[in-house]
């Protein structure tokens, strides 16, 4: 159930929602997002670079297994078209078989390579004008990218699955020249398993989390400091709001970006208790300043009234007295609003609250020929049943007076649009149609017209209602006046 406090600390509770639940989180989303743009980012540049190191040791490697295979070759580079034989075409064939089953440095075996997908397996491929080509034919046939970053007449060639090894595709760095009328292949499988690769994402995969989880440990950090701060300072202004004020919100020991806020909540809250005070220092001098002549006037009265009187002088006698005790009555009501003890709220059921205000005033609706009708249903909410007793026989008060002999006065009590109401309908004059839509107009009406009472029982439901956080309307009844209070959830 929603009370009046709620309303004096409504703007604090959205910060502390926003603190604890919007800009926090947003905060840890942000952050997970770069840190996450930030990680893809570094794995893309780190393997584009781990990528372009490997396929420059490929190109350094090819490089060197085309000179080795040169310089082998020997006398035979001097062979031309014109001279070379089959038979030095067969020789050639023999001695690439031979050369292509060497250990060249650094390489790995075509097996192993494509076992387990780590390059360094070396491929060749010769063809001479005499006799067969020799070989790696899918080195000449596949279309390969020149690639003059890693060197002069280097190729990027990419090999399907099953051309070189059955079950995966490969890519490799080969060098492509000349060497007198031969056409030579020369080229290197280029490690796509990548062990530096793996280190240089295990490193950014470890920088990044870490990165995220310093950055959402502050985040935490820094929520549930604002939180606990924004909740102390929710805390001081509750006491506050039920009239005490020992509590103030701490400036700097929660968090230091609130030191400012906090430092205007304390200043305020000096405030309002030192003009809390003064009120109530002067509400008692006033109650003492009234009720001495009260006393007197009423006393004076009583004796008055044991004299013999005419009908007329009693009659004017007896309406002192009423008069008198209106201002009682108000005063009383005017130092209850005042007392510190009609901020303590409970659970409060609305529906007996009008049951008792009914049959408070069942006798006297009876003596001026006015029926009393309840229709309720449970409801209950926070409040101060005194006050809201008070409240709702004030209402009853006022209807009752202004009921018409025969008329109805009907108390309804139930929820509407999901909120709990009470109302009081009477088919007395009513107001007029600008009355109806200001309270207030009502109220000044009232007591400008003579209903004092009337005008007094609205003003005081009207305060009763507002320390409660609900609203007060006046409606036509059609005829008379139906004054409902509507409270909040």
């Amino acid at each position: 159930m929603t009370t009046g406090r709620r309303r004096d600390r409504w703007s604090l509770d959205g910060l502390r929602r926003r603190l604890g639940r919007g800009t926090s989180t947003q905060l840890v989303v942000l952050m997970a997002v770069v840190a996450a743009l930030a990680l893809t980012g570094s794995l893309y540049v780190t393997g584009a670079a781990v990528r372009t190191d490997q396929r420059e040791q490929a190109a350094l490697a090819a490089l060197d297994d085309y000179g080795s295979m040169v310089q082998k070759l020997g006398i035979e580079t001097g062979l031309g078209s014109a001279t070379l034989t089959e038979g030095d075409a067969a020789f050639l064939a023999g001695w690439l078989a031979t050369f292509q089953s060497g250990n060249a440095r650094g390489a790995r075996t075509l097996e192993e390579t494509c076992r387990t997908g780590r390059g360094g397996a070396g491929v060749r491929y010769i063809r001479s004008p005499v006799g067969p080509p020799v070989g790696l034919a899918a080195l000449a046939t596949t279309q390969a990218d020149r690639a003059p970053g890693l060197g002069e007449d280097v190729y990027l060639i990419g090999l399907d699955k099953g051309v070189l090894c059955p079950d995966r595709a490969v890519e490799v760095v080969a060098v492509r020249r000349p060497v007198g009328p031969l056409d030579i292949i020369v080229g290197r499988v280029v490690d796509r398993s990548g062990e530096a690769w793996g280190r240089a994402v295990i490193v950014v995969l470890g920088a990044g989390l870490a990165l995220l989880a310093m950055g959402l440990g502050a985040a935490a950090f820094a929520r549930q400091r604002l939180t606990r701060a924004v909740t102390e300072v929710s805390q001081a202004l509750d006491r506050a709001g039920v009239g005490d004020f020992s509590l103030r919100a701490p400036e700097t020991a929660v968090a230091p970006e609130l030191t400012e806020l906090t430092g205007h909540v304390n200043g305020t809250l000096d405030r309002l208790e030192e003009l809390l005070s003064w009120l109530r220092d002067s509400a008692d001098q006033l109650a003492h300043d009234f009720r001495t002549p009260l006393a007197r006037a009423t006393a004076r009265l009583d004796r008055l009234k044991e004299a013999e009187l005419s009908p007329e002088a009693l009659r004017l006698a007896q309406e002192v007295e009423a008069d008198l005790t209106q201002l009682t009555r108000a005063m009383n009501e005017a130092m209850a609003l005042r007392d510190g003890e009609a901020w303590v709220f409970e659970t409060v059921r609305l529906d007996q609250l009008a049951t008792a205000a009914a049959e408070l005033y069942d006798a006297l609706a009876e003596d001026r020929g006015v029926t009393l009708r309840v229709v309720a249903e449970p409801v209950q909410l926070l409040g101060v049943r005194s006050l809201l007793l008070r409240a709702v026989t004030n209402l009853v008060d006022n209807a009752v007076k202004f009921s018409p002999k025969g008329g109805t006065v009907t108390l309804s009590v139930g929820i509407r649009d999901d909120r709990p109401f009470l109302s009081v309908a009477d088919q007395g004059p009513g107001f007029a149609a600008e009355a109806r839509s200001d309270p207030a107009v009502a109220v000044a009406r009232a007591v400008a017209q003579g209903r004092e009472s009337h005008g007094m029982g609205l003003a005081f439901v009207r305060t009763v209602l507002k320390r409660h956080g609900a609203g007060m309307t006046i409606g036509d009844a059609a005829p008379g006046a139906v004054v409902t209070a509507h409270f909040s959830r």
